[in-house]
């Protein structure tokens, strides 16, 4: 028996207590979590920071090393995501419909946990605990495998959120921790499927791809954000140029910011005269069609083909101007990659046809691509951004890590 195989075993056996620990029970071990991490900062840092020293001898990208970053704030800033989701409502038990039959039964359906889920992460130490808060809520057992460049980081929340789980009454085992970052060991796991009833990866596209394409145990597919903003040709240009630099330059490394800006060529001159200022602030690098290149010269390069498909996760935006919405609409539809879509108009036609024909889990009028988030769709922290249509799409909170099962009530009914 392989080490991961173990793994799924002492996984499977927590799964059974957790599934029947009340919401209490799983409140107290979340609040013991939230006390221990911050408890446990100086910890936390310092592995934290020997992955970072890692990372910059290995000259990885600005953006990356972002992701990978601890500090004492964004500690807290963790921490108050475990507190958010021990405030939320548990959707474990909830009846979701009951009906009479004509047969006198009385048919329900009730919400229960997916039961043991693998979560496959790259560079984010935040999401280890994330991830770990929502399925303990949602009564569901992880099996975390992160990236190698956060391993120290990875190690240190688990064994904090370990001890914290022993300490509350439940098995430490709730939360379960893949410490061998091989390729080896992230094929393994995509194929456990005796003990996996579903695996989530979060990180880049070629993450995505990889599990998609090679795991055996049902994946939900998360994360990948080729993101666009359409400026309609009736735009508050003022309003359009504040929400592209938010969405862009915020925080360029996640996946909700904006990678593809598509200008109505009726206001693109006028546009660019308010936009280019705010993105050269933020240092921008623009890779335009040959039309937007004619309106902003040197400051931009030609785009290729593959920039239109490219989720940068950097400072970099495609540019490509559009004598009409059908035309943006379609170009969405070729590039996007189903995760937020965003239109900038003062035209309520054009707004309900954008919201009606793009086909995007996350569809904006007038606002930033950033809002895409668990949080700020008022669902506490979140486990990923679903592309996909199947079991759930958007931001997944503690609900949609939940599946239902038949519960039938009778009185000596047979069939």
């Amino acid at each position: 028996m392989t080490e991961l195989e173990k793994l799924g075993m002492a996984a499977k056996s927590a799964e059974r207590q957790l599934a029947v620990a009340g919401t209490q029970k799983k409140n107290e071990a979340l609040e013991a979590i939230r006390l221990a991490l911050i408890a446990s900062k100086e910890r936390i840092l310092s592995a934290n920071a020997i992955d970072m020293a890692n990372a910059e001898k290995s000259d990885l990208k600005k953006s990356f090393m972002d992701r990978l970053l601890l500090t004492s704030e964004r500690i807290d800033a963790i921490a108050d995501a475990v507190g958010e989701i021990i405030s939320l409502p548990d959707p474990i038990g909830e009846v979701v419909s009951m009906s009479d039959r004509p047969n006198g039964l009385t048919v329900g359906k009730r919400r229960v946990p997916l039961g043991v889920i693998g979560i496959i992460f790259e560079a984010r130490p935040n999401v280890t605990v994330d991830a770990a808060a929502l399925c303990l809520k949602s009564g569901n057992v992880c099996i975390l495998r992160g990236g190698k460049e956060a391993i120290n980081s990875n190690k240190e929340l688990v064994n904090i959120m370990r001890d914290a789980l022993t300490s509350a009454g439940l098995p430490a085992d709730c939360v379960c921790f893949v410490s061998d970052t091989s390729r080896e060991s992230a094929r393994e796991l995509m194929s456990l499927r005796s003990y996996l009833d579903v695996l989530i990866p979060r990180g880049g596209a070629g993450l995505i791809k990889a599990v998609v394409e090679n795991a055996s145990v049902p994946v939900i597919e998360t994360g990948k954000g080729n993101c666009h903003i359409y400026v309609d040709s009736t735009a508050d240009l003022e309003m359009a140029a504040e929400i592209l630099e938010n969405a862009k330059c915020s925080r360029p490394s996640v996946c909700n910011a904006v990678e593809t800006l598509l200008v109505s060529s009726e206001i693109a001159a006028d546009f660019f005269k308010l936009a280019l200022p705010r993105l050269e602030k933020h240092k921008v690098e623009l890779r335009c069609d040959e039309r937007s290149m004619e309106l902003i010269g040197e400051k931009a390069k030609p785009a290729t083909l593959e920039d239109w498909d490219t989720e940068y996760d950097d400072s970099i935006l495609s540019v490509k101007l559009v004598d009409t919405m059908q035309e943006a609409i379609e170009h969405i539809s070729r590039h996007g990659t189903g995760h937020s879509e965003a239109i900038i108009t003062k035209d309520y036609t054009n707004s309900q046809r954008f919201l009606n024909e793009v086909d995007a889990a996350a569809v904006y009028v007038n606002a930033s691509t950033r809002f895409t988030d668990g949080g700020e769709f008022g669902l506490g922290a979140e486990i990923g951004i679903s592309t996909q249509k199947l079991h759930s799409r958007g931001p997944m909170g503690l609900r949609e890590l939940t599946s239902s099962k038949y519960i039938i009530y009778g009185n000596g009914q047979i069939r």
